[in-house]
C-alpha cells in the first residue's frame, strides 16, 4: 500500500497549496491529487516528496517584482521588494499555472513533473519567475521613484 500524505501528517503550507489547487469546493478531490502527486514524486526521484515540495517552493518564490505607478502623465514600471505572504501565494500560482498549462496526462502526473522541475531549477514556474527578476532588474533605474 502506498504511503499516506494527507491529512495526517500535512503542514500549513501544504494546506494552503491544497486550497489553490482546489477547483468548485471539491477539497477531497484537491487533496486525492495531492496525494498522487506525492507518490509520483517517491516514485520517480525516492527522496522524501515533502522534501521536493519544499525546495520546489523556494525555488519558485520571487524576490522582487515591478508594479506600475503613474507619475506626471507616464506609468513606470517600479521594481519592489517581494513580501513573504505574496511569495508564497505568487509561487502557488504559478505551479499550479504551469502544472494546468502541460496537456495530455493526469493533474496529479503534471503536478509531479512540475515541483520535480521546479526543484531541479527548470520549468515553465521557474521561467516565470526569472521573467519577473529580470523585468525588475531592466528598471531598476526607476527604483528611487518608489517612494512616492
Amino acid at each position: 500500500m502506498l504511503k499516506q500524505f494527507i491529512p495526517e501528517n500535512s503542514s500549513p503550507t501544504l494546506e494552503k497549496f491544497t486550497n489553490y489547487l482546489m477547483l468548485d469546493g471539491k477539497k477531497s478531490t484537491a487533496r486525492k491529487i495531492i496525494d498522487e502527486t506525492f507518490n509520483i514524486i517517491s516514485k520517480k526521484t525516492s527522496k522524501d516528496p515533502e522534501e521536493v515540495f519544499k525546495i520546489a517552493l523556494e525555488n519558485v518564490k520571487p524576490k522582487q517584482e515591478v508594479r506600475a505607478k503613474r507619475i506626471g502623465g507616464a506609468v513606470y514600471q517600479i521594481p519592489h521588494e517581494v513580501p513573504a505572504k505574496r511569495q508564497i501565494a505568487l509561487a502557488f500560482r504559478w505551479i499550479l499555472g504551469a502544472a494546468r498549462g502541460r496537456k495530455g496526462s493526469p493533474m496529479a502526473q503534471r503536478l509531479a513533473s512540475e515541483l520535480i522541475d521546479a526543484s531541479n531549477e527548470q520549468g515553465s514556474a521557474i521561467k516565470k519567475r526569472e521573467d519577473t527578476h529580470r523585468m525588475a532588474q531592466a528598471n531598476k533605474a526607476f527604483s528611487h521613484l518608489a517612494r512616492y
